[in-house]
Protein backbone atom coordinates (compact mmCIF):
# COMPACT_ATOMS: atom_id res chain seq x y z
CA UNK A 1 0.00 0.00 0.00
CA UNK A 2 1.62 3.20 -1.36
CA UNK A 3 1.63 6.03 1.34
CA UNK A 4 -0.34 8.83 1.24
CA UNK A 5 0.93 12.58 1.81
CA UNK A 6 -1.44 12.31 4.67
CA UNK A 7 -0.27 9.72 6.34
CA UNK A 8 3.42 11.83 5.92
CA UNK A 9 2.45 14.70 7.10
CA UNK A 10 0.70 12.43 10.60
CA UNK A 11 4.13 11.06 10.38
CA UNK A 12 5.89 13.96 10.12
CA UNK A 13 3.89 15.86 13.23
CA UNK A 14 5.04 12.38 15.04
CA UNK A 15 8.06 13.02 14.76
CA UNK A 16 8.09 16.58 15.63
CA UNK A 17 6.26 15.94 19.06
CA UNK A 18 9.04 13.15 19.78
CA UNK A 19 11.30 15.73 19.40
CA UNK A 20 10.40 18.17 21.37
CA UNK A 21 9.60 14.98 24.07
CA UNK A 22 13.26 14.85 24.04
CA UNK A 23 14.61 17.88 23.77
CA UNK A 24 11.75 19.97 26.42
CA UNK A 25 9.44 17.45 27.78
CA UNK A 26 11.10 15.40 30.23
CA UNK A 27 13.59 18.15 31.67
CA UNK A 28 14.03 18.10 35.57
CA UNK A 29 14.24 14.14 36.08
CA UNK A 30 17.15 12.07 37.56
CA UNK A 31 19.59 10.77 34.76
CA UNK A 32 18.24 6.86 34.71
CA UNK A 33 14.49 8.01 33.71
CA UNK A 34 15.63 10.69 31.47
CA UNK A 35 17.75 7.91 29.32
CA UNK A 36 15.14 5.37 29.19
CA UNK A 37 12.28 8.06 27.89
CA UNK A 38 15.04 9.71 25.43
CA UNK A 39 15.50 6.17 23.94
CA UNK A 40 12.03 5.50 23.76
CA UNK A 41 11.24 8.66 21.87
CA UNK A 42 14.30 8.51 19.72
CA UNK A 43 13.34 5.57 18.58
CA UNK A 44 10.03 6.95 18.00
CA UNK A 45 11.77 9.83 16.20
CA UNK A 46 13.91 7.57 13.56
CA UNK A 47 11.16 5.23 13.19
CA UNK A 48 9.40 8.26 11.93
CA UNK A 49 11.52 9.42 9.53
CA UNK A 50 12.29 6.23 7.91
CA UNK A 51 8.37 5.61 7.53
CA UNK A 52 8.30 9.61 5.44
CA UNK A 53 11.61 8.16 3.57
CA UNK A 54 11.09 4.82 2.97
CA UNK A 55 7.66 4.52 2.91
CA UNK A 56 5.52 1.73 4.55
CA UNK A 57 7.61 -1.27 2.70
CA UNK A 58 10.52 -0.24 5.47
CA UNK A 59 7.51 -2.27 7.83
CA UNK A 60 8.53 -5.64 5.71
CA UNK A 61 11.55 -5.58 7.34
CA UNK A 62 12.27 -7.90 10.07
CA UNK A 63 13.93 -5.26 11.92
CA UNK A 64 10.77 -4.09 13.20
CA UNK A 65 9.58 -6.52 15.36
CA UNK A 66 13.06 -5.65 17.55
CA UNK A 67 12.36 -1.82 16.91
CA UNK A 68 8.66 -1.96 17.89
CA UNK A 69 9.89 -3.91 21.14
CA UNK A 70 12.45 -0.79 22.05
CA UNK A 71 9.82 1.82 22.52
CA UNK A 72 7.20 -0.10 25.41
CA UNK A 73 10.44 -1.54 26.61
CA UNK A 74 12.03 1.85 27.47
CA UNK A 75 8.97 4.25 28.52
CA UNK A 76 7.90 1.40 30.85
CA UNK A 77 11.22 0.63 32.68
CA UNK A 78 11.37 5.05 32.56
CA UNK A 79 8.62 4.98 34.57
CA UNK A 80 8.55 1.97 36.48
CA UNK A 81 12.36 3.63 37.69
CA UNK A 82 10.81 7.10 38.34
CA UNK A 83 7.83 6.14 40.30
CA UNK A 84 8.57 2.42 41.72
CA UNK A 85 11.87 2.25 42.97
CA UNK A 86 11.81 -0.97 44.90
CA UNK A 87 11.22 -3.09 41.30
CA UNK A 88 13.81 -0.69 39.75
CA UNK A 89 16.17 -3.74 39.41
CA UNK A 90 13.88 -6.40 38.93
CA UNK A 91 12.32 -4.47 35.79
CA UNK A 92 15.64 -3.41 34.40
CA UNK A 93 16.37 -7.07 34.22
CA UNK A 94 12.99 -7.91 32.90
CA UNK A 95 13.85 -5.57 30.33
CA UNK A 96 17.29 -7.01 29.21
CA UNK A 97 16.05 -10.42 29.20
CA UNK A 98 13.10 -9.24 27.50
CA UNK A 99 14.98 -7.62 24.75
CA UNK A 100 17.04 -9.94 24.18
CA UNK A 101 14.57 -12.66 24.19
CA UNK A 102 12.65 -10.91 20.91
CA UNK A 103 16.10 -10.26 19.40
CA UNK A 104 16.88 -13.49 19.06
CA UNK A 105 13.57 -15.30 18.61
CA UNK A 106 14.27 -13.04 15.19
CA UNK A 107 17.50 -13.95 14.34
CA UNK A 108 17.51 -17.43 14.57
CA UNK A 109 14.34 -18.77 12.55
CA UNK A 110 11.73 -21.00 14.25
CA UNK A 111 8.98 -22.41 13.16
CA UNK A 112 7.43 -22.87 16.71
CA UNK A 113 5.08 -20.70 18.27
CA UNK A 114 8.18 -18.89 20.82
CA UNK A 115 8.45 -16.41 18.91
CA UNK A 116 4.91 -15.06 18.93
CA UNK A 117 4.74 -16.13 22.78
CA UNK A 118 7.93 -14.02 23.22
CA UNK A 119 6.65 -11.02 21.56
CA UNK A 120 3.17 -10.94 23.86
CA UNK A 121 4.46 -11.91 26.94
CA UNK A 122 7.40 -8.50 26.26
CA UNK A 123 4.86 -6.39 24.60
CA UNK A 124 1.81 -7.45 27.34
CA UNK A 125 4.04 -6.51 30.25
CA UNK A 126 5.56 -3.54 28.94
CA UNK A 127 2.13 -2.44 27.87
CA UNK A 128 0.06 -2.96 31.03
CA UNK A 129 2.62 -1.10 32.97
CA UNK A 130 2.88 1.77 30.51
CA UNK A 131 -1.25 1.72 30.81
CA UNK A 132 -2.17 1.17 34.12
CA UNK A 133 0.96 2.63 36.30
CA UNK A 134 0.32 6.05 34.92
CA UNK A 135 -3.75 5.57 35.43
CA UNK A 136 -2.74 4.54 39.17
CA UNK A 137 -0.85 6.98 40.15
CA UNK A 138 -3.19 9.95 39.14
CA UNK A 139 -6.14 8.38 40.70
CA UNK A 140 -3.87 8.10 44.02
CA UNK A 141 -3.01 11.45 43.58
CA UNK A 142 0.74 11.32 43.72
CA UNK A 143 0.66 13.00 40.25
CA UNK A 144 -1.52 15.10 38.48
CA UNK A 145 -4.75 13.37 36.64
CA UNK A 146 -3.41 14.60 33.35
CA UNK A 147 -0.37 12.13 34.40
CA UNK A 148 -3.32 9.10 33.26
CA UNK A 149 -3.04 10.31 29.54
CA UNK A 150 -0.10 8.60 29.68
CA UNK A 151 -1.15 5.36 30.05
CA UNK A 152 -3.77 5.73 27.43
CA UNK A 153 -0.84 6.91 24.84
CA UNK A 154 0.18 3.56 26.71
CA UNK A 155 -2.58 1.46 25.30
CA UNK A 156 -2.61 3.18 22.00
CA UNK A 157 1.02 2.50 21.34
CA UNK A 158 1.09 -0.94 23.16
CA UNK A 159 -1.87 -1.66 20.68
CA UNK A 160 0.19 -1.08 17.26
CA UNK A 161 3.53 -2.34 18.44
CA UNK A 162 0.89 -5.95 18.58
CA UNK A 163 -0.38 -5.35 15.76
CA UNK A 164 2.80 -5.13 13.94
CA UNK A 165 4.46 -7.81 15.56
CA UNK A 166 1.92 -10.33 14.99
CA UNK A 167 2.05 -9.37 11.12
CA UNK A 168 5.37 -9.48 10.37
CA UNK A 169 4.99 -12.99 12.59
CA UNK A 170 2.32 -14.27 9.59
CA UNK A 171 -0.75 -14.25 12.05
CA UNK A 172 -1.95 -10.41 11.46
CA UNK A 173 -4.69 -9.60 13.45
CA UNK A 174 -5.90 -7.48 11.11
CA UNK A 175 -5.30 -6.99 6.78
CA UNK A 176 -2.38 -5.26 6.16
CA UNK A 177 -4.31 -2.65 4.20
CA UNK A 178 -6.82 -1.82 7.36
CA UNK A 179 -2.99 -2.23 9.57
CA UNK A 180 -1.02 0.64 7.06
CA UNK A 181 -4.80 2.68 6.90
CA UNK A 182 -4.53 3.45 10.72
CA UNK A 183 -1.34 3.16 11.55
CA UNK A 184 0.10 6.50 11.22
CA UNK A 185 -2.51 8.38 12.93
CA UNK A 186 -2.31 6.21 15.41
CA UNK A 187 1.15 6.90 16.53
CA UNK A 188 0.16 10.08 16.13
CA UNK A 189 -2.26 10.35 18.86
CA UNK A 190 -0.53 7.69 21.33
CA UNK A 191 2.81 10.61 20.61
CA UNK A 192 -0.02 13.08 21.27
CA UNK A 193 -1.27 11.76 24.86
CA UNK A 194 2.41 10.72 25.84
CA UNK A 195 3.63 14.33 25.17
CA UNK A 196 0.34 15.61 27.21
CA UNK A 197 0.48 13.73 29.86
CA UNK A 198 4.42 14.60 30.70
CA UNK A 199 3.62 18.02 30.07
CA UNK A 200 0.60 18.61 32.02
CA UNK A 201 0.84 15.89 34.56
Amino acid sequence: MKMTTLDRLLLLLTVFLAAYQIVVGIDNLSTEPIIAYTIAFGVLLLAGLLLIILGFEVLDSPVVVIVSTIIPLALSLGLIWEHLASYRTLYLIFTIIGFAAVTLTRAIPMQNKLPTITIAIVHGISGVTIFLLPILLSVQGIMKPAFALVGIGGALIGLGGLILSFFRTGHPVFSKETILRVFSSLLLLATIFFVAGFKLG
